[in-house]
């Protein structure tokens, strides 16, 4: 059936560096550890199971994502080309303009997108800067398309101003498991990220946030993710599970790839564990066969970007995902 979210409520997340209130929680990290040790077939069962017990099995939510203020970003996160620590050939731009945000816009939509997102190399930005934004987002919103951002770190005041300006959903990645976090980035800490996901619920934003896998992680590191994200209180109406993209220049670069049954294994559980979330095949997509997507799908993934490029990586074609939507007889919502 066809998933309603209701509006998004102030959101009180599990965060690892302080004690939370006593409450129930829905998955312990031991129970989603053993969701991803089920054999290979009764896990994509379930999930299959959960997945049409809220949606259309035969749906799938395209978003295209635009890169509005390339390079130049302060972090060091191990996996970004954009970060001015890697000498990875990615060079710092201005922020793109109202009109160049349109025609994408509008080109995106003419290719069946439903939701524009917009990302900025930034660490946390300035509030000019969300001015700037706003506008950007009212121009996607004249379109008649949903609105996404990523930004970096928001305060309150900043969260506030993009949901006067329309925008529906605000994209902020935990990455990683709250005891990997701190192999993957130094120059910010976990409970910063905790911090802007609060300030976008309370802003009355829907919550886009996901992680990477493949970044030499442990199982029992995937799931701890999986486990923090599932026990938001609500949990992300968009979850982003992204494969990391290996660029030559980052630290993890040369890393040994993540197994792909792995990647659909981490689908499946996100499926199960946040059984009305949009769970999102995202980074990675290029790398992986048309069989390995498929299993995505059949996982519980019903969402993807698509588009030539993910911020300043590559992506599948339009032309090579509507065959594959045809060949699997998917539809776009």
């Amino acid at each position: 059936m066809t998933n309603t979210t209701a509006s998004p409520q102030p959101v009180h997340l599990v965060r690892p560096s302080r004690p939370a209130e006593p409450r129930a929680v829905r998955w312990p990290r031991e129970a989603v550890q053993s969701l991803f040790e089920q054999p290979f077939n009764d896990l994509l069962f379930q999930a299959q199971q959960v997945h049409r017990q809220h949606f259309d099995a035969n749906e799938v939510q395209r978003s295209t994502l635009l890169s509005i203020k390339t390079g130049g970003c302060p972090e060091d996160c191990s996996y970004c080309p954009q970060s001015v620590h890697y000498d990875t050939g990615v060079e710092a731009g201005k922020l793109l303009d109202a009109d160049e945000v349109r025609r994408a816009a509008q080109a995106a939509k003419e290719q069946g997108a439903s939701r524009f997102c917009m990302g900025a190399a930034w660490r946390a930005p300035k509030d000019r800067d969300i001015e700037k934004v706003a506008e950007l987002v009212r121009t996607v919103k004249d379109l008649g398309l949903e609105a996404c951002c990523t930004l970096g770190m928001l305060t309150d005041t900043q969260a506030r101003t993009l949901k006067d300006a329309g925008l529906d959903y605000y994209n902020h990645n935990l990455d990683t498991a709250p005891e990997a976090y701190g192999r993957i980035i130094s120059t910010r800490d976990y409970q910063d990220r905790l911090d802007t996901l609060e300030h976008v619920r309370s802003a009355g934003l829907h919550v886009c946030s996901g992680g990477i896998v493949g970044m030499g992680e442990t199982r029992e590191e995937r799931a701890g993710l999986i486990a923090q994200l599932a026990n938001m209180e609500p949990y992300p109406e968009s979850v982003p599970i992204n494969h990391l993209v290996q660029v030559e220049g980052t630290p993890l670069h040369g890393l040994d790839p993540l197994d792909p049954l792995e990647f659909v294994r981490t689908i499946a559980v996100a499926r199960i564990t946040m059984p009305t979330a949009r769970v999102r095949l995202s980074a990675g997509r290029q790398q992986m066969s048309e069989a390995v997507q498929a299993l995505c799908f059949l996982a519980g993934a019903n969402s993807i970007f698509y588009g030539d490029k993910l911020l300043t990586t590559g992506n599948p074609d339009w032309e090579r995902d509507q065959r594959l939507f045809a060949k699997l007889g998917l539809r776009s919502t």
